[in-house]
């Protein structure tokens, strides 16, 4: 079969690649959707990001989804065409992280698609993959393959969310509208949030920010003090998802939380330097949120049940033979949000 395989950076090629057969407790899934994230666009212009680097050829991919073509021994839950959405995560459940519960944390993890172990973890962008049985989560009737590819991205979203609290009532401002930023918008909607503001730099973004919920959106290249007025009286927001991992962004944007309130950082853009004295007067909560556990689940049951509505990122879709088109594209936010390869 064939995947879509980055050797260097900018080398990227649709390659023979084996099939695995599934061994006891597995699955193999025929992949029919994946959503390129910015990780793969790491790896398609950088060849990594930070000291993770491409020491092999990888295939990319982990927002994934698709159908059950074939079952190993002792899986009695899942049978041949079914369909799924794949959590790319998958902790060795004994590490002293996985027993206390922070999966996300594991010393072990082996996570699709990912370059930070050696050999690396071959990503799901082919034709089929094999993972264990309970990275299969079966997706509703209604859902579609681009919809259940979507689980992992917004996963991360809801886990943010638990980080941040309740959000029943707040105030919640959100930095950066891609993909992530969007989402978080999203869950902000569904968490019965009283007000969301969006801010990006780029209007298309904020104009899907706005279909997802956005109360208001700013476009801070246009209009740079447009967060002036949220500041006075020591800030207007109890809680701050930073999605851009701009240091700029978050500096600006620490002026318009209010006193106690909580800062979530999503966004991953480099080390950066904090105005601490601000955060220590304001007795700000700074907070990170890493990847996702049991939110995978629930990502695949809200979109089930048509409680999250993702179909607004979904703004281009193209065979996975035109990959290096594909991640051209992805690249450039003025055309495209989220672009999905079908296989």
């Amino acid at each position: 079969m064939r995947g879509v395989v980055i050797h260097a950076p900018k080398d990227l090629g649709v390659d023979e690649v084996a099939v695995v057969s599934p061994g006891p407790g597995q699955v193999r899934v025929r992949i029919a959707a994946g959503g390129i994230c910015g990780s793969d666009l790491h790896y398609y212009h950088h060849g990594g990001f930070g000291t993770v680097r491409i020491r092999e050829p990888m295939a990319l991919g982990h927002e994934i989804a698709g159908v059950i073509e074939e079952v190993g021994a002792n899986v009695d839950h899942l049978a041949p065409g079914t369909r799924v959405a794949v959590n790319p995560s998958r902790p060795c459940n004994v590490c002293r992280y996985c027993r206390e519960g922070l999966h996300q944390h594991c010393l072990d993890m082996h996570f699709i698609g990912s370059a930070m172990r050696f050999p690396h973890a071959q990503g799901g962008f082919r034709q089929s993959l094999t993972i264990e049985a309970g990275q299969a989560v079966p997706i509703a009737e209604r859902m579609t393959m681009a919809e259940a590819a979507m689980a992992e991205p917004l996963a991360v979203c809801l886990h943010a969310a638990r980080q941040a609290g309740p959000l029943m009532g707040r105030r919640v401002l959100v930095t950066g509208c891609g993909p992530i930023g969007a989402l978080a918008v999203a869950v902000a909607r569904l968490g019965g949030a009283a007000e969301i503001i969006a801010t990006d730099i780029a209007a298309a973004p904020l104009q899907i920010a706005e279909r997802l919920g956005a109360t208001h959106v700013l476009d801070v290249a246009a209009s740079p003090d447009a967060l002036a007025p949220y500041a006075a009286d020591k800030g207007a927001f109890d809680i701050l998802f930073e999605a851009s991992g701009n240091g700029a962004a978050l500096r600006d944007a620490l002026d318009a939380v209010r006193p106690g309130g909580i800062v979530v950082q999503l966004g991953l853009g480099g080390d950066m330097t904090l105005p601490m004295n601000l955060i220590v007067a304001k007795e700000l909560q700074l907070r990170g949120t890493f990847r996702f556990d049991a939110e995978f689940a629930l990502a695949v049951e809200l979109m089930g049940q048509g409680l999250v509505d993702v179909t607004p990122l979904l703004t281009a879709t193209m065979p996975f033979e035109q990959a290096v088109e594909a991640f051209e594209l992805a690249s450039d936010r003025s055309r495209a949000m989220k672009v999905q390869l079908v296989f």
